[in-house]
C-alpha cells in the first residue's frame, strides 16, 4: 500500500480516536494533513502534535487563542471557521474521514465529495438530509463514498464483485439497543444515564441515545438506500442482540452473505482506511465456539416507533428525511439535558415532520433551511410541552 494521506473531520470524538489509533500504529502508512474537532481544543492539539498534523481547525472560534498557544512551536497552523473546515476537508488528503455528529458535518462532508476525495463517511445525518445531492456530486466529480457505519460497512463489504441487479434485499441488523427488553412503561422512566449505557457498542451520547429509541436504525435505514440505490421495501431491519453479524445481503438466487466481526468499529474504519486493500488491527478477533449461539428476532414497531417513523419519512421523501434528523437532533439533545422524558422524542419528531412541507431541496442551501426551519418548530413544541 503506499503511503495515503488523511484528515479527521470529528477527530476528537468516538471514530475520530479509533481512526487516529489505527493511524498511530501505522505511521509509515499514513500522512496526517488535517484534523478538526467542535471544542475539544485540548484533545485536537495534543492529536496535532501526535501525528505531526499540518493543519488543526477548531469550530468554536473563542477557543481559537487556545489552541494556538497548545500548537506554538509546532508546524501545525491553527483556524476557525468555515473557509478552514472547508480547507481541512477538501485541501491535500486524499482520503477524508467524515465524522462530525449531525447535520454539522454536511458542509464539509460536500466540500471533500466536490473536491473528488475519497470519503469515509460516518456521519449518516449528511446521507439521510441530502442523499441525492451527494451521491450525485460524488458522480459529477469521481469521488468514492465508503460507509464506516458497521452495518453499511457489512454491506458493502458483501457486495464486492456482485452486480446490484443480482441483489434481492438488504438486512440492517440490530442489537436492540439497551431497553430492547423493555416495555413502553418502563421505557418512561428511563434516565439519560441508562440510554447511553449500550449493551455492545462504545459510542457518543447522541448515538447511543438513538439506538436505545431505534431511530439509529430508521437512520440508517434511509442511508442504505442512498448508498446502495434500493427501495424501501428492500431493505429490512432484523434485531441480533450479540451484534457479531452486522448486516447482510440476499441474492436473487437465495444466497445470503453476512459480515461478521467482534463490536468494534476499527473493524469498520480500517477497512475504508486501507480500502481497496485490508490492514490489520487490534480488535478482539471472533472465536464463535466461546459465543455459541447467535439469535435474531423481528423489531417491535409498537413499542419502537422510530422505525416505522424513519421508514415513512424515507418514502415520503421531500423534506420529511431533514425534518425527522433535525427534530430527533434537538429532541436527543433535549433529553440528555432532562428537558424531556425518553418517550417524547419520537412524538416531537413525527409533530415536526407533520408540520414541515417544504418540497424536495435542490442545494446543499435549501438542505440548511428546511433543517433550521424544523429545529425551530421542534424547539417550539418542545416549549409548549413545558408551559
Amino acid at each position: 500500500m503506499t503511503r495515503r494521506s488523511v484528515s479527521i473531520l470529528g477527530a476528537t470524538g468516538s471514530v475520530g480516536t479509533s481512526t487516529l489509533d489505527l493511524i498511530e500504529r501505522h505511521p509509515d502508512r499514513f500522512e496526517v494533513v488535517a484534523l478538526t474537532a467542535a471544542r475539544n481544543v485540548a484533545s485536537l492539539a495534543d492529536a496535532a502534535r501526535r501525528t505531526n498534523a499540518r493543519l488543526a481547525v477548531i469550530d468554536d472560534e473563542a477557543l481559537l487563542p487556545e489552541l494556538r498557544e497548545r500548537l506554538a512551536g509546532s508546524d501545525c497552523r491553527a483556524a476557525t471557521g468555515k473557509e478552514a473546515m472547508s480547507e481541512a476537508a477538501a485541501g491535500g488528503a486524499d482520503w477524508v474521514m467524515a465524522a462530525i455528529v449531525g447535520c454539522a458535518g454536511l458542509e464539509p462532508v460536500m466540500a471533500a465529495i466536490r473536491a473528488g476525495r475519497t470519503v469515509a463517511l460516518a456521519n449518516k445525518e449528511s446521507l439521510v438530509t441530502a442523499g441525492a445531492l451527494m451521491t450525485e456530486a460524488a458522480a459529477r466529480s469521481g469521488a468514492e463514498i465508503l460507509p464506516v457505519d458497521s452495518e453499511h460497512n457489512a454491506i458493502f463489504q458483501c457486495l464486492a464483485g456482485n452486480r446490484s441487479s443480482d441483489v434481492a434485499k438488504l438486512v440492517l441488523t440490530a442489537s436492540g439497543g439497551p431497553f430492547r427488553t423493555k416495555s413502553r412503561d418502563e421505557m418512561a422512566a428511563m434516565t439519560p444515564e441508562q440510554a447511553v449505557a449500550h449493551p455492545n457498542w462504545s459510542m457518543g451520547a447522541k448515538i447511543s441515545v438513538d439506538s436505545a429509541t431505534m431511530m439509529n436504525k430508521g437512520l440508517e435505514l434511509i442511508e442504505a438506500h442512498h448508498l446502495f440505490g434500493l427501495p424501501s421495501e428492500r431493505i429490512d431491519i432484523l434485531v441480533h442482540p450479540q451484534s457479531v453479524i452486522h448486516s447482510m445481503v440476499e441474492f436473487v438466487d437465495g444466497s445470503v452473505l453476512a459480515q461478521l466481526g467482534s463490536p468494534d468499529m476499527r473493524i469498520p474504519i480500517a477497512h475504508t482506511l486501507a480500502w481497496p486493500e485490508r490492514m490489520d488491527t487490534p480488535a478482539q478477533r471472533l472465536d464463535l465456539a466461546a459465543i455459541a449461539s447467535l439469535t435474531f428476532e423481528a423489531p417491535d414497531f409498537e413499542r419502537f416507533p422510530a422505525l416505522k417513523t424513519a421508514r415513512s419519512a424515507l418514502e415520503t421523501g421531500g423534506s420529511a428525511p431533514i425534518a425527522l434528523n433535525a427534530a430527533n437532533e434537538e429532541a436527543v439533545s433535549a433529553f440528555l439535558q432532562r428537558r424531556i422524558g425518553f418517550l417524547d422524542i419520537v412524538g416531537i419528531v413525527l409533530e415536526t415532520i407533520a408540520q414541515t412541507v417544504a418540497g424536495r431541496p435542490r442545494s446543499i442551501a435549501d438542505v440548511i433551511d428546511i433543517d433550521r426551519e424544523a429545529r425551530a418548530r421542534a424547539t417550539n413544541l418542545m416549549r409548549e410541552m413545558a408551559a
